[in-house]
C-alpha cells in the first residue's frame, strides 16, 4: 500500500495511466510530506514579511553550465543562441511575478560522466556541482546534461528548494535536459518550459498535484487540487471534488510545454516570500 509520501515519478506514472496514452513529463524534484511540513514550519517561524522597501522587480543572475560529452549539438554542446532563447522564455513566465533572470556567465565543460550520469542523488551530480557552481545564495545555477543513464529515462530535470541552501550550498540549482531548451529535440518538451518549472522549485514552489486530493497540497490557495499530474493538455480535467478544475496550464504541473502558460497570484506571492526569507532577494 502506498503511503502519502509524494514520489514524483510514481505520480507521473499513475497520471499517465489515467490520462492520454503519451509519455508524461518527469521532474525528479521530490519531497516527502514529512519534509514539506518541516520546511513549512521553519518558513513560517522565520518568514521575512514584505516591506515598503521591497522592489517591484528583482534581478536574478544566472550562471549557466553547458555540460557535454563532445563538441556536437547531440552531444550537449548547445549554442549561445539557444541559451538566450531559454532566458527569454524564463523571463516571459516570471514577468508577472516581478522576477527577471539575467545571464551572468556561461561555462562549457566536456565530461562524459557528467553529461550522461548526473542523475538526481548521484555522486556524479554532486561532483559536477562542486566543481562548477558559481555565485552565492541569490544566484541561479543551471546545468544542462544528457540524462543517459537507464535510471534517468524520461527525466527532464530536477532542482533544489530555497530552504535547502543553508545545509548544502554547493548543491543549489537546477539540472535540466539540454534538448528541452527552445528548439531542442525533445518532442512536446522543447519550448523551454522545463527550466521555468524547475526554477519554480528553486524559488520555493511545489508541484500543483502535491498531496493529491486530500494531502497537504502545494501551500498555495489559488491552485486547485489535482489527484495526479496532468499529461498532454487535458482541457477540462477535474480529478478532485474540491472547487476548481485541475490547473493544467500551470507551470508547476506536468503538462506539455505548449499547455504551460501561468503562475497564479498566490504562487507569485509565495515565491516572493521564499526569496526574501531564504535568498535575500527583496521583492
Amino acid at each position: 500500500m502506498l503511503t502519502r509520501t509524494v514520489v514524483t515519478v510514481l505520480l507521473a506514472v499513475s497520471g499517465a495511466l489515467a490520462g492520454p496514452a503519451i509519455a508524461p513529463r518527469t521532474c525528479g524534484t521530490t519531497i516527502s510530506e514529512e519534509k514539506l511540513l518541516a520546511h513549512e514550519a521553519h518558513f513560517q517561524a522565520n518568514k521575512i514579511a514584505k516591506t515598503e522597501a521591497a522592489a517591484a522587480t528583482a534581478t536574478v543572475n544566472v550562471f549557466w553550465h553547458v555540460v557535454m560529452q563532445d563538441s556536437t549539438l547531440d552531444g550537449g554542446n548547445i549554442p549561445d543562441s539557444m541559451i538566450a532563447d531559454q532566458i527569454t522564455v524564463l523571463n516571459e513566465g516570471y514577468a508577472p511575478s516581478g522576477l527577471q533572470f539575467v545571464l551572468k556567465n556561461t561555462t562549457r565543460t566536456v565530461n562524459w560522466n557528467y553529461f550522461n550520469q548526473a542523475g538526481l542523488g548521484t555522486s556524479v551530480q554532486t561532483q559536477m556541482k562542486q566543481e562548477l557552481r558559481q555565485g552565492g545564495v541569490a544566484d541561479f545555477n543551471v546545468y544542462t546534461v544528457g540524462f543517459k543513464a537507464p535510471a534517468d529515462a524520461g527525466l527532464l530535470g530536477y532542482s533544489t528548494f530555497p530552504a535547502d541552501y543553508a545545509g548544502n550550498p554547493k548543491d543549489d540549482g537546477s539540472v535540466i535536459l539540454f534538448s528541452s531548451l527552445p528548439g531542442g529535440s525533445t518532442d512536446r518538451f522543447n519550448e523551454g518550459k522545463t527550466l521555468t518549472h524547475e526554477a519554480g522549485h528553486w524559488v520555493g514552489l511545489y508541484h500543483t498535484f502535491m498531496g493529491g486530493c486530500s494531502g497537504v497540497g502545494d501551500m498555495v490557495d489559488d491552485t486547485p487540487a489535482e489527484s495526479t499530474p496532468a499529461s498532454g493538455c487535458p482541457t477540462g480535467r477535474d480529478t478532485c471534488t474540491s472547487a476548481g478544475l485541475d490547473p493544467i496550464n500551470n507551470f508547476m504541473d506536468y503538462s506539455d510545454d505548449s499547455c504551460m502558460t501561468q503562475f497564479t497570484p498566490g504562487q507569485s506571492a509565495r515565491m516572493a516570500d521564499q526569496l526574501r526569507t531564504y535568498r535575500g532577494i527583496n521583492i
